[in-house]
């Protein structure tokens, strides 16, 4: 909708799209409330956000350059008596520092440098232009190009039926006896649009709390899903796979016959809980695990690939991560998460399409300026939009940035994650397929030092182009994210610093930044109108119960009495009654809806 055609008046403005706005916008949405849904960005999902290689590429640019702080302009002439205003933040440049670029391919490609330069057009070049302008520091360095198989089929979640399939990709050799040809920076500016970059790093526990809404509220059926085909570990210098199911162990070469008895005997115990187990609490779950009488194998699998917590986590609290892995097995694969097709970036936006489904109004580039509160009452009465229109509403949602310079106090220091992305010629466990979709846990090297998840994503997953694979690594900031994950790429990939540069990874290009842990967000001392509710950005965990709590958690202020994210109606479901297009569903349709949900929920169990 034009912006020149918005309404005077909402039951709910939300200003930014990230995923726990989103959800927020798309729960009160589909029970009937008016909602105006808007962002200052030209992109969906903020801190969420995919990006095409060549947009990524603008994204940094857009980041090194300093914007100017803008005029606090007077909106004094459309208040009325008793209220005032509350300007809000017009940048959020703290979310995101420290970037670097670094491109090790070579500038041409193979076809340039021989004199048989393909067709560029001017985007590309203009994107090539901004790559070369945001990196920091860049080196040369030749790399290799795995061939690629395609033909995998993808799995898709569909509804409140996902299917349980593991998908069953394509047999490739291996990569190690293979020759890569070389793949150069060009090549990746050209074929940028076949990228989808997360800027977040996470994964979907299939019983996880966006798992369950998705297919509760049928947003499913606006993505698609692939299994997580592996669960890897970084130890002693090398990567191996982590047995975590029963196909897993028994099929494992590396555990003796004896030690998959105890971890089949360990994994069955630990689902309920014990007297034993209770003798532990507060005491480190690595002194339960060896008492145990489990090998130093077994405890590093169980200590930081399955549980994925530290040497000094409470027993009760890795007990807790051990058994949300375990029951997250086998739902839809051998492990327990999912990924969505093109990027997680897709998550926030299926939810702003069931919110524009039932009436909802979507305005990027556009923002809020202030709030204009009744000073008795202490709520939020309007809005003033970047077009100085007052706007009506009885809620207010904002992303954290738009009032993070607005009375806040900090008690402590602000939290951020350290993120790396890297573009990579091959895997980091070569296998038979070269359609693996990969999750590495790396323990902390010394005390004081953060583990790091590594999330490595092929082709199929549409977020990158065959013969290359995605890798993102994240962990808690102890420094910059150059000086936290450079050294741990130096070791796992092949780079100009890497010291044997056989049989790994080679990286072609990389992406070093800080982001803003959005778990530190703290409501204490934010003088904020009690109908404002704030939403903070992506969180350092793997899964995103955060989100989806927070988000949740603001419905039930907003509308404490109705349901959240009810079902959306199947198209065949949807009745029209003369003229009126508003769909309802009727009882009997709704009734066994909910039965062959149940049926469903049943039959997962058995399973």
């Amino acid at each position: 909708m034009a912006a020149e055609d918005l309404p005077s008046e909402f039951d709910i403005v939300i200003l930014g799209t990230g995923l726990a706005e989103s959800v927020v916008a798309a729960a009160c949405s589909r029970v009937g409330q008016r909602v105006f849904h808007l962002d200052r960005r030209s992109y969906y999902a903020a801190n969420w956000a995919s990006f095409t290689f060549n947009g990524l590429l603008t994204w940094i640019q857009e980041h090194h350059e300093k914007s100017l702080p803008e005029d606090i302009q007077d909106f004094s002439h459309l208040l009325e008596d008793g209220e005032e205003l509350i300007y809000l933040s017009t940048s959020d440049s703290t979310s995101i520092t420290n970037l670097q670029v670094f491109c090790y391919t070579s500038e041409e490609d193979e076809e340039a440098q021989s004199g048989d330069a393909p067709n560029t057009t001017e985007e590309e070049k203009a994107a090539d232009e901004l790559a070369v302008k945001a990196s920091s520091e860049t080196e040369s360095a030749d790399s290799k190009e795995a061939e690629a198989a395609d033909g995998e089929e993808e799995e898709q979640m569909q509804g409140e039926e996902p299917e349980a399939e593991q998908p069953h990709p394509s047999a490739g050799s291996s990569q190690s006896t293979e020759s890569r040809k070389k793949i150069s920076y060009a090549q990746l500016v050209k074929e940028g649009r076949r990228f989808n970059i997360d800027l977040v790093s996470k994964l979907m526990f299939s019983r996880g709390s966006l798992v369950d809404l998705l297919i509760k509220s049928n947003v499913s059926r606006y993505a698609e899903f692939k299994n997580v085909s592996r669960i890897l570990t970084y130890r002693h210098g090398n990567v191996e796979q982590v047995p975590c199911s029963r196909a897993d162990v028994f099929a494992s070469r590396q555990l003796s016959v004896i030690e998959k008895r105890k971890l089949m005997r360990f994994l069955t115990s630990c689902m309920e809980e014990t007297e034993e187990q209770k003798a532990y609490n507060s005491r480190p779950y690595l002194e339960f695990l060896r008492n145990q009488q489990l090998g130093d194998n077994l405890q590093h699998f169980l200590l930081h690939s399955i549980a994925m917590v530290t040497d000094d986590t409470p027993t009760e609290e890795g007990l807790a991560s051990s058994r949300h892995f375990l029951r997250c097995l086998g739902r839809y694969g051998n492990t327990p998460f999912l990924f969505p097709v093109y990027g997680l970036g897709e998550i926030p936006q299926c939810f702003c399409r069931m919110c524009a489904v039932f009436g909802g109004i979507y305005c990027l580039r556009h923002s809020v300026h202030c709030l204009i509160v009744d000073k008795d009452a202490n709520r939020c009465k309007a809005v003033i939009d970047s077009r100085r229109q007052r706007i009506s509403c009885s809620h207010f949602v904002v992303e954290e940035g738009y009032v993070a310079g607005d009375g806040k106090t900090e008690a402590t220091p602000p939290r951020s994650l350290s993120r790396a992305i890297l573009i990579t010629d091959s895997s980091v466990l070569p296998s038979d397929s070269d359609q693996q979709v990969s999750m590495v846990t790396v323990p902390p090297e010394e005390a004081g030092c953060p583990a790091v998840k590594i999330v490595e994503l092929c082709s199929s997953t549409m977020t990158c182009i065959p013969g290359t694979y995605l890798v993102h690594l994240t962990c808690q900031s102890v420094g910059s994210a150059y000086e936290d994950l450079s050294p741990l790429v130096t070791r796992m990939f092949s780079t100009p610093e890497s010291r044997d540069q056989d049989h790994r990874p080679s990286v072609l290009w990389c992406l070093y930044f800080n982001m803003a842990d959005g778990s530190a967000l703290q409501m204490e001392g934010r003088r904020l109108p009690s109908n404002v509710h704030v939403c903070s950005g992506p969180d350092g965990g793997l899964g995103h119960e955060h989100a989806i709590q927070q988000a949740k958690s603001i419905f039930q202020k907003i509308l404490p009495e109705e349901d959240f994210c009810p079902p959306a109606p199947n198209p065949e479901d949807i009745i029209y009654d003369g003229e009126n297009t508003s769909a309802s569903v009727g009882e009997e349709d709704q009734e066994e809806q909910n039965q062959d949900l149940q049926r469903d929920q049943d039959l997962q169990r058995e399973e």
